[in-house]
């Protein structure tokens, strides 16, 4: 039995969550949680992680062929 949420449960909860944390608040946590799902994303997709090492090590790669080539 697959759980799923329709427009009325969804108002609920908007409404619930706006009563505990009030309308001033809302951005911020909008802004968290769109933070959070994005790191959550580059994080399982590990496309990120992967790029910037390989990058680095390319440099450091390119860094010693040249001081390599300079003697």
């Amino acid at each position: 039995m697959p759980f799923r949420l329709g427009p009325t449960e969804l108002i609920i909860i908007l409404v619930i969550v706006l009563l505990i944390f009030g309308a001033g608040k809302m951005p911020q946590i909008g802004g968290a949680m769109g933070k959070a799902i994005r790191n959550f994303k580059s994080g399982i997709s590990g496309k990120d992680d992967i790029s910037d090492d390989a990058t680095e090590d390319l440099k450091i790669e390119e860094q010693s062929e040249r001081s390599n080539s300079k003697k």
